[in-house]
């Protein structure tokens, strides 16, 4: 619920007032009022990104030989004369020694660089109250506020993730064919008159045989994926009536947390005081919109300090998000040293308590 506080003792100007930013009716003097809307719901969605594709792995197996032998001739039979002995030449006779084959080559899938958008929070408008009207003939701000319906653009993130750029093939070599010879003798001229039979001669040789060529087998890298989770508005919130509130809690009420130098990280005892003085004001006004706001003293650098009071801000806000209050209703906001409680600006000589008084985190319930 958003809220808009209003001030019984000002009723002497509630014809007028209340025609231009529809204020309650019949308020009662010394009274503090909201009004209170419905909030924006949303609902956590879960999309599955895919990171690296399916590919394919590759795994080659060399030709498989086994050594056989071969019984050959390598002196045929003749006969012999006894009278005229035969003549004999020599000749080489060649053979397949080992048979052609081939090697395969392993060439890896290649993958590549890419990125995918993601929108994690839609895009979103909601009422707020501006501030007094530069015109306006009364001397108190509260008379002429106004409001203005704003809105916020969609929040996105970015995914790293990997494509297929070429996948895994295979080259191939052939493996040349191996030869050999053996020599053997012939009749060149036979045996005249007595002839004698001579019998053949025989040899062992022996030779590569292929039993398998190189073969290939491939193996599935799945894809991976990755859960995204993102915000998804499902009901859209609205106005709907007044409800008195405590005045003390439109005030800026001290959180009395106690921040590490430099540090934006809460501590257990820092999140018991959030749980002790935040969580029941935020349940026992319901709809009700919280400003958390932080604090730094005047030294170091302007930028550093307000870079530390939004971080701390943040934290808080971050940490009642956990506990389940709509991030609709907490605005984190952080002042650096622009809203010190004392004299110790830059450049003042001051007591490490007075410097103490200007760091402080604090909470209101806000328009």
């Amino acid at each position: 619920m958003k809220k808009i506080i209003f001030l019984g003792a000002l009723i002497f100007l509630g014809a007028s007032l209340h025609a231009q930013q529809d204020l309650p009716e019949n308020p009662e003097p010394g009274k503090c009022y909201v009004r209170c809307t419905t909030p924006d719901v949303y609902e956590n969605k879960t999309v599955q990104v895919k990171i690296t594709p399916e590919y394919k792995k590759l795994k080659t197996y060399p030709a498989k030989y086994e050594t056989t032998t071969e019984k050959v001739i390598i002196k045929e039979a003749s006969k012999r004369l006894k009278v005229v002995p035969a003549k004999y030449e020599t000749t080489t006779v060649t053979f397949v020694k080992k048979q052609a084959a081939s090697t395969l080559k392993i060439i890896p899938a290649k993958l590549g660089n890419d990125s995918e958008t993601v929108e994690i929070k839609p895009a979103f408008a909601q009422w707020e109250l501006g501030t007094s009207a530069p015109d306006c003939a009364s001397g108190n701000p509260d008379d002429c506020r106004y409001w203005c319906y704003k809105g916020y653009p969609a929040e996105f993130t970015t995914i790293p993730i990997q494509v297929l750029s070429s996948d895994a093939t295979t080259e191939s070599t052939p493996i040349a064919e191996q030869s050999g010879s053996y020599t053997k003798r012939v009749v060149a001229e036979p045996a005249k008159v007595v002839e004698e039979e001579i019998p053949a001669e025989y040899a062992t040789i022996t030779k590569t045989v292929l039993v398998k060529d190189a073969y290939t087998e491939e193996e599935v890298v799945p894809a991976t994926f990755k859960d995204v989770t993102k915000e998804v508005l499902t009901q859209k919130g609205g106005l709907t009536t007044w409800k008195e509130v405590e005045c003390s809690l439109v005030e800026y009420s001290a959180l009395p947390i106690n921040w590490n130098l430099g540090s934006a990280t809460l501590t257990a005892e820092a999140k018991r005081i959030i749980d002790t003085r935040l969580m029941p004001v935020l349940a026992s006004n319901e709809g009700a919109k919280m400003e958390i706001a932080s604090h730094t003293d005047a030294r170091g650098s302007g930028s550093s300090n307000k870079d530390l009071s939004v971080r701390r801000a943040q934290s808080v806000v971050s940490y009642l998000i956990s506990k389940g209050v709509n991030n609709s209703r907490l605005v984190a906001n952080g002042y650096g040293e622009t809203r010190l409680k004392n004299r110790c600006a830059d450049g003042v000589s001051c007591t490490e308590r007075e410097h103490a008084a200007n760091r402080r985190t604090e909470f209101r319930l806000i328009q």
